[in-house]
């Protein structure tokens, strides 16, 4: 047992409070500049410092948000106005977290599939976080749906890798993110999602188990359970609603401190509706809490209307409270379409 233990139990449960989620604000630099590059924003370090600053800054936002997933240069910067990023976090109230992985690479012998990195030297950088004051990491792997994969070998090395990193973060004092990304594109059915998202949750949690990690000190970052993005036959939310929470009840131990479910490319609203049929319809089936963390369909429309310009910040923020609330509300069941048109008429 971690000496951390009760620390740890302590932050996995704050991680998925009631009517909070986790905020991935992760995005490696690359990525970053990417979506900076589409709308025009100068993809310098500073422009990066002022974005980080304008979400992290967002008045009320712990009311929603339980922590945000920092990446490696995020949780080394200030504000414009030289104030640590990583003390507005925590005089909000809210437990920093950290991105550890160093990405998927091309998996050797498995064509078209991928492997994520990071194990070597993960200790030391676990302990630096750690001290910092990060009190939990995120670590993603991802699996495509194709034809012929998932391999086994695919399955298999990205389980074992993530347990692997679970496990030191444990031993280190940070809760693990565990996020098993099963990717929405491709054209398969939710019933071949289904069995890919079993297969990979069965094998993810045998790992975990082998490797001693403690349920009861991680969170699940799971995709949905969900059609492909290019299949003709698009489930409906109730459908992507019960195959998920099905999946999930036939594989994740009671004692997980909580699942936290990544968005992985559905619309903001999609996101929000389908998390608040899950929550409305199995809450009560449900041993864990059921919550979010998810990025992109909490920041974009921030990112898009701030656009760069400093005028716009304020009205920007709005912009990702508005998302923040409405997922805070599924979290809990509480969401409604009519949300997207009331709440802050932004």
């Amino acid at each position: 047992m971690s000496k951390y233990a009760e620390e740890l139990k302590a932050t996995a449960q704050g991680m998925v409070a009631k009517g909070k989620g986790i905020l991935a604000m992760d995005e490696s630099n690359g990525t970053c500049n990417k979506r900076f590059d589409k709308l025009g924003i100068p993809t310098t370090e500073e422009y990066r410092q002022i974005y980080r600053s304008l979400i992290l800054q967002t008045p009320e936002l712990s009311n929603c948000i339980s922590g945000p997933i920092l990446y490696d240069e995020t949780i080394r910067q200030s504000n414009p106005e030289g104030v640590p990023l990583l003390k507005i976090i925590t005089d909000a109230g809210m437990i920093p977290g950290i991105k550890v992985d160093t990405g998927a690479k091309d998996l050797a012998g498995c064509p078209n599939e991928k492997i994520t990195e990071g194990l070597d030297g993960l200790g030391d950088r676990i302990a630096e976080y750690y001290s910092m004051g990060a009190r939990f990491a995120k670590w993603r792997a991802v699996i495509t749906i194709g034809n012929g994969i998932p391999s086994r070998g695919c399955i298999e090395a990205n389980a074992h890798a993530l347990a692997r990193y679970a496990a030191l973060c444990q031993e280190g004092g940070l809760v693990p993110i565990v996020e098993p990304e099963v990717l929405i594109d491709g054209d398969h059915t939710l019933e071949r999602c289904w069995n890919v998202t079993d297969e990979t949750l069965h094998e993810v949690f045998n790992q975990l188990y082998t490797q001693n990690v403690a349920f009861d000190q991680m969170v699940l970052k799971p995709s949905m359970v969900i059609s492909g993005k290019s299949c003709s036959q698009q489930a409906t939310v109730e459908e992507v609603a019960k195959a998920t929470i099905s999946c999930l009840l036939k594989n994740v131990p009671a004692t997980v401190a909580g699942i936290a479910f990544l968005s992985g490319g559905q619309s903001e609203e999609q996101a929000s509706a389908h998390l608040n049929v899950m929550n409305q319809m199995f809450g009560d089936q449900c041993p864990w809490p059921v919550t979010f963390s998810y990025a992109r369909a909490i920041q974009q429309p921030a990112l898009d209307y701030w656009a760069g310009d400093s005028s716009r910040i304020s009205e920007a923020q709005a912009r990702l409270l508005k998302r923040a609330k409405c997922n805070s509300a599924a979290s809990l069941g509480e969401y409604s379409s009519d949300m997207e048109k009331t709440l802050a008429a932004v």
